[in-house]
């Protein structure tokens, strides 16, 4: 404490001192002079007087630089408003955008086996819905017919050779018609087919290709009449009873997202309705523009309702705990650090600076600088960091003099 405080503090003892006997003794119309003795005894009451008794007996506040003291009047007047520092339960809500994509996993691609002649196109036009099992097309192959032939060959030869009484005559029989039905499997033609052509003894011109999937027809490569290889592309199927969502995440939100965090998604196409799906993927990279991270979440989709191209606005909802928390409107940013100003009591004001942590809805973690229980300005707090200020610029110019 400086020597100017000092006085201040004498000063006002003396006059708290003289006041009673002015008040008792009021000058003229006969007063008379108060008694020495009692001048004596209120000296003697200041000769032991420390800092260190004013403090105990709290007649003093020691007030930090920087500390303002403002009327309940001017608060008023200003606007002040409180809130407090606690421990809560806060919840981080990121909202971003996101695209709907097909599921990878789910598109298959038909092929033949063997090359030909398309004959009939069962499912002639793109995105049309197609059933695993369900008739394609029917294609024309000399390859295929004469694998027929043989098989049957194979068949007779293995009937005629069962009657031989050697048995490795009967064991050639036997091999040669399970080679030519392995061909057959080999080139996708059903044990059903195989039986039909056992039981008929005559070589179909045709092989039915079925669809190994279930799903929506995305692209049609072939035309009826058309020659194919074998091994080129025919038809692309997606299955769209669940579909992708890649949603960008901002850099600086990144690290609150795990894979298998729920997330709630709602698009213009359907006012009032919510889909949910769940994280499954954090792409390694960055987009170098915009600064976010894709990430990809799975949702069901029986309905079909989630079209492959839509876009929707996605909610992440993420729990953090109960954690000291601070509101939203009492911290003051000011790009280097951040400023709370903290109620001391008495009219009495003291900005700080603290360390925060998430950000959750209207409230701030606070990591360091205050304690659960401790009133805070929540409005009209840059007006009180002003003032805080500016009394404390004034007062580094008074101690240069």
């Amino acid at each position: 404490m400086n020597r100017r405080m000092w006085a201040i503090l004498l000063l006002a003892a003396l006059a708290a001192a003289a006041s009673p006997s002015r008040a008792q003794h009021p000058s003229g119309h006969g007063a008379s002079a108060p008694p020495a003795a009692q001048k004596a005894d209120d000296l003697d009451e200041l000769k032991g007087l420390t800092m260190e008794s004013i403090r105990k007996e709290g007649k003093v506040q020691e007030i930090a630089p920087g500390n303002v003291q403002i009327s309940p009047e001017r608060q008023q007047l200003i606007g002040v408003r409180f809130g407090s520092v606690e421990k809560r339960s806060l919840t981080k809500v990121i909202r971003t955008v996101g695209r709907i994509d097909y599921d990878e996993k789910r598109i298959g691609i038909v092929s033949p086996k063997i090359s030909g002649w398309i004959e009939q196109l069962y499912v002639d036009f793109t995105g049309r819905f197609v059933r695993k099992g369900e008739p394609l097309l029917t294609i024309y192959s000399p390859e295929l017919v004469s694998t027929q032939e043989e098989y049957l060959l194979a068949l007779k030869a293995r009937q005629d050779w069962s009657k031989s009484p050697f048995s490795e005559v009967t064991e050639g029989g036997n091999l040669l018609a399970e080679s030519a039905r392995r061909r057959l499997k080999l080139w996708d033609i059903s044990d059903a087919q195989i039986q039909a052509l056992e039981e008929s003894r005559e070589p179909k011109k045709t092989l039915t290709l079925y669809s190994p999937f279930t799903g929506h027809v995305l692209e049609k490569m072939v035309n009826k009449g058309q020659f194919v290889d074998a091994g080129m592309a025919l038809f692309k199927i997606a299955d769209l009873s669940v579909v992708w969502l890649i949603a960008d995440i901002y850099e600086s939100e990144l690290s609150a997202i795990r894979v298998g965090q729920p997330a709630a998604i709602q698009m213009p196409y359907y006012p009032g309705e919510t889909f949910t799906g769940k994280a499954i993927y954090i792409y390694p990279y960055m987009d170098a523009q915009t600064r976010t991270a894709k990430v990809r979440y799975e949702f069901a989709n029986p309905h079909g309702k989630l079209k492959p191209e839509m876009f929707a606005d996605v909610e992440i909802t993420v729990p953090l705990g109960d954690r000291l928390a601070v509101p939203e409107g009492a911290v003051i940013d000011t790009g280097v650090r951040k400023v709370v100003i903290v109620d001391r009591g008495s009219g009495y004001f003291e900005p700080r600076e603290v360390r925060l942590g998430a950000r959750a809805s209207d409230l701030f973690e606070v990591l360091d600088g205050l304690k659960a229980g401790e009133r805070v300005v929540t409005s009209a707090n840059f007006l009180i960091d002003s003032e805080s200020k500016l009394k404390e610029a004034v007062g580094g110019m008074g101690h240069q003099h």
